[in-house]
């Protein structure tokens, strides 16, 4: 069982930056890569960035260039920072521990940009 909790979601206008942060507890040694997904109102659930414990990374489309994650292993935490924000982004932001669909998931943290 692992247990992640996200922080960081809010408020900001478009164009500005936030950062997302995901701690792990409870099995951790379990853990291989992470992620953040993210769901917009009347949407399925999308990816939206992954980092595997060695390092290697892969973002949607959408996000490339704009947003980077980042993992500290040591510290079983993922993060998402987000650049050049756009109302299209907005969504409930949720951290993943060892992918879809049988991984575990977070609560969600809100990110709202406005235009």
């Amino acid at each position: 069982q692992v247990q992640l909790v996200e922080s960081g979601g809010g408020l900001v206008q478009a164009g500005g930056s936030l950062t997302l942060s995901c701690a792990a507890s409870g099995s951790i040694f379990s853990i291989n890569a992470m992620g953040w997904y993210r769901q917009a109102p009347g949407k399925q659930r999308e990816l939206v960035a992954t980092i595997a414990r060695g390092g290697y990374t892969n973002y949607a489309d959408s996000v490339k260039g704009r947003f980077t994650i980042s993992r500290n292993n040591a510290m079983n935490a993922v993060y998402l920072h987000m650049n050049s924000l756009k109302p299209e982004d907005t969504a409930v932001y949720y951290c993943n521990a060892n992918g879809v669909p049988f991984g575990s998931w977070g609560q969600g943290t809100q990110v709202t940009v406005s235009s």
